[in-house]
């Protein structure tokens, strides 16, 4: 009896299930990732741009929540870009390991 990840007497059914929990959990780590990035946004710029908490924003407290969630964002992005490659470099070159 082969396993749900296992790669042997893989039935074409097997195979779609497999394929539809990897494309379901990659799913749950983009969203639990942009979660998370969302949290840290909030956490460490309204500490950096709200120094002193009223009704409603200013100005200055605008554009500065605005320039600090763009370079999370833009940061966030490269580090992405580079773990990905990462990933993929290492991935071809030991091709029978991974997902």
């Amino acid at each position: 009896m082969s396993s749900l990840f296992g790669s042997g007497g893989a039935t074409p059914d097997m195979a779609a299930r497999k394929e539809q929990m990897k494309q379901s959990i990659q799913q749950e780590l983009a969203i639990a990732n942009a979660q998370q990035l969302i949290n840290k946004i909030n956490e460490n710029c309204f500490a950096k741009c709200i120094t002193k908490p009223s009704t409603s924003l200013t100005s200055s407290q605008e554009t500065c929540l605005s320039q600090c969630m763009s370079l999370y964002m833009a940061a966030f992005d490269q580090v992405s870009r580079s773990y990905v490659s990462r990933i993929s470099k290492e991935r071809s070159a030991a091709p029978g390991i991974g997902l």
